[in-house]
């Protein structure tokens, strides 16, 4: 689509490069890995300022990965390197020694910047000074820390009420400055405070704490080398979250069954070779599933039901040896609604809906007849779909019979994205605080925080189309290129009256502005801290509840830049005032102050500063791990779902966005998409081949996508067709590509997270001119 010179692109650039396709690669990792991450570091322009943080990644008082939140071992962390080839790509990306300064953007007119694709945007660099838009303004243009601070303290007092500014906060920002963000929004006056856990887990984090009390996963690492069978649900961690990859290869050596389930035969689920270990560095592939159940898109629900009901049966045809019945009777809420529930279902039912034959739901059956110690791992597959809630429910009600919960070698395992996203929910993140949390507030800190909720990502975005948001706050992460419906969302970011985005490096939403905008520089997890001569360190949570500290090892690219600490207590000075009753000019002193009031504030962090020095940082509480469920009956609550039918015309397809091996979320690290056979292109439609032949396409194809939900044309233009081992009437697309066609009022029942793996399309060829 052709744009006018002066007016910026939400979208990626639609001009397509020089698509080659390979056949689909058998066995994930292994040398090419290695190959692929020294290419990275050797195209870097210091790769020893890269090597020097590599060394220290995910070791003990080291630097946290700012990649992917899977744990470090504790005591068997690789002197080799405790990292993935995405963990490499992470930190090159952000070692880079670009820094872009006032003299880049005075030669770079937002526009411009705009017309190019996210993966060259992203490789200009790091943002090195703070920078102002003006209204009416073509660039940005450098201003000091203070100017900055005032507009933002002038624009938020001029409100006429608090809930006119929205707050949102990526997963990387750390624990402490989360908490520092939170606080200071509730002392401003509002709950607007969305996060990119509304775009990915909240599915997960709503159906846990209803079923089981807590809405976080419920294993350790260690539970992994004692799981009878793992099942593997809507993740490909193979390219999200490699080194989970070397958990499930020790699993398996202790004698797990992995059972993996997905639409399309990720590389990572099927095989892998360890380049840290003899058999994987010679190529001799280590093979991870022992069923891989290809489901439909949005089938596992029906999936589950139908093992459940196998498995139902063989209960009781074995005199009630196939469940559980003693944890059920013990620990359990609702067994009987469920036991009639799974009755009303046919087999004749569920087999076509979940796209399995029955010959392969009994062998997944067989598997878990006769085991208890059985994990369940899943990720935005699951999450993102309109009945996203009943379905990780469904997988609770199955370890339930199971007796799979509060055991060792058992339980859930939601595997989050960004290295710090549970981190940042349990400082308070969100935007429907719990009464205990507001009342901690209140104790601890002498105002009486607001009481009613806030707006999430997507009542955001619509709040911004509306006209009730004036003024937006991003704490990292990249808000337009995340989200769904892109022009919807680029309209309502441009409908501020300011948008500030505090951020390491360049990316799309600086460029989708609102009047005014703000650049402001923040320090990565490789940048010293330093302050008054003293080193600080911060804190992460992962995805199974470890907290451990990282401490950079980089002189940052230019001294202007500032920590989010820093960042976010210049913010509150000036809004709220120097003679706040919180200690704002205390916490930027020094970050054991913060991580007091954490520890006053928030359940779980006695002893904070204590603990985190510790080698191995410290376990929060996990109710769920020991058997106590907090839930309103205090028992793990049996959960009865509704499969969501999505009923197709004949040119009708469901798409799913994914990630290429070359991206971590919406960094785009590369073009190519190595273990799917993809090379310099991401604008491809991946198809089935029957389909393909029906609607006469043709591999390499040029189409356009088409959604028309809720009456609207949402098109993305210019993809090549690329057939592809995938269900019939599915498609797959790369995100955020297609996020255009993702519809801003198609969200997960409860949660209300974007249905972003449920999108109906239609396909059509391209007019040539």
């Amino acid at each position: 689509m052709a744009k006018e010179d002066h007016i910026p692109n939400p979208e990626n650039p639609n001009a397509l490069l020089d698509l080659k396709i390979s056949e689909s690669k058998d066995v994930a990792a292994g040398i090419p890995a290695v190959v692929n991450s020294l290419k990275m570091l050797i195209n870097e322009t210091n790769p020893l300022r890269s090597i020097k943080v590599l060394n220290v990644l995910n070791q003990q008082h080291g630097i946290d990965c700012p990649g992917c939140a899977w744990p470090d071992p504790d005591d068997d962390r690789s002197a080799l390197g405790e990292y993935c080839e995405n963990g490499v790509k992470a930190i090159v990306e952000e070692t880079t020694s670009r820094a872009l300064t006032g003299d880049f953007f005075a030669k770079n007119s937002i526009a411009d910047l705009s017309n190019l694709n996210d993966y060259d945007i992203g490789k200009k660099g790091r943002i090195a000074v703070p920078l102002y838009k003006a209204e009416g303004a073509t660039q940005y243009k450098e201003i000091d820390w203070q100017s900055a601070f005032d507009l933002i303290a002038h624009k938020l007092k001029a409100l006429d009420s608090p809930d006119r500014a929205v707050f949102y906060t990526s997963g990387r920002t750390s624990n402490e400055a989360a908490f520092l963000y939170q606080l200071f929004v509730r002392q401003y006056g509002t709950n607007n405070l969305p996060d990119c856990s509304n775009m990915c887990h909240e599915s997960s984090g709503v159906a846990l704490s209803e079923s089981l009390g807590i809405g976080k996963g419920s294993v350790t690492l260690d539970d992994f080398y004692k799981a009878e069978v793992i099942l593997i649900i809507g993740q490909n961690p193979g390219t999200n979250h490699p080194r989970m990859l070397s958990a499930l290869q020790k699993a398996k050596e202790n004698g797990a069954t992995i059972i993996s389930i997905n639409p399309l035969p990720e590389t990572g689920l099927i095989a892998f070779n360890n380049p840290q270990t003899i058999k994987g560095a010679i190529g001799i592939k280590s093979r991870l599933t022992d069923l891989f159940l290809q489901v439909r898109i949005n089938g596992d629900l029906a999936l589950i039901l139908a093992i459940e009901k196998l498995l139902k049966a063989r209960d009781k045809s074995s005199n009630n040896k196939v469940f559980d019945h003693a944890f059920i009777e013990k620990n359990t809420f609702g067994f009987e609604s469920w036991s009639e529930h799974i009755d009303s279902f046919d087999m004749d039912y569920l087999v076509p809906q979940s796209g399995i034959s029955l010959d392969q739901i009994t062998q997944a059956a067989d598997l878990l007849e006769n085991k208890s110690k059985i994990i369940a791992c899943w990720a935005m597959g699951l999450t993102q779909h309109k009945n996203a809630v009943d379905t990780i429910k469904e997988v609770v009600n199955l370890l339930l019979i199971k007796g799979s919960i509060g055991k060792p070698g058992a339980g859930t395992c939601p595997v989050r994205g960004h290295s710090n996203v549970q981190g940042d929910r349990t400082m308070g993140i969100i935007e429907k605080p719990s009464k205990s949390l507001l009342e901690s507030i209140e104790r601890n800190f002498g105002f009486t925080p607001p009481q009613h909720h806030g707006y999430d990502v997507v009542e955001s975005i619509k709040a911004m189309q509306e006209d009730k948001v004036d003024v937006f706050v991003a704490m990292g992460g990249n808000f337009l290129s995340a989200t769904p419906d892109t022009l919807y969302t680029a309209k309502a970011l441009q409908s501020c009256q300011l948008t500030v985005q505090i951020s390491t490096k360049l990316n799309r939403s600086h460029l989708i502005t609102g009047k005014e905008a703000l650049i402001l520089p923040a320090l990565g997890r490789s940048d010293q801290d330093m302050i008054d001569g003293d080193q600080m360190f911060v804190s992460c949570e992962n995805s199974m509840g470890i907290v451990q500290m990282s401490k950079g090892n980089l002189k940052p690219l230019n001294p202007l830049i500032k920590s989010e600490v820093a960042i976010i207590c210049g913010i509150a000075e000036a809004v709220v005032g120097t003679s706040s009753i919180v200690p704002w000019q205390t916490y930027k002193t020094h970050y054991d102050h913060i991580r007091n009031a954490i520890e006053k504030t928030i359940p779980g962090f006695n002893r904070y500063n204590e603990q985190v020095r510790n080698k191995n940082g410290f376990a929060l509480p996990n109710a769920a791990r020991v058997g106590v469920f907090n839930t309103k009956t205090e028992k793990a609550n049996f959960s009865i779902g509704a499969i969501n039918e999505i009923n197709l015309q004949n040119d009708e397809y469901l798409m799913m966005t994914i990630r290429s091996h070359d991206q971590f979320n919406t960094t785009i690290y590369g073009l190519n998409d190595r273990y799917r056979g993809i090379t310099n292109e991401r604008r491809v439609v991946f198809m089935n081949e029957e389909d393909m032949r029906t609607a006469d396409l043709k591999s390499g194809e040029i189409v356009d996508l088409y959604n028309f939900d809720g009456g609207m044309t949402r098109v993305a233009h210019t993809f090549i067709v690329v057939p592809f081992n995938i269900p019939k009437t599915c498609v797959a697309t790369y995100f955020p590509e297609t996020n255009v066609l993702v519809p801003i009022g198609s969200t997960a029942d409860k949660s209300n997270t974007p249905t972003s793996k449920s999108v109906v399309i239609k396909i059509k060829k391209q007019v040539q001119n």
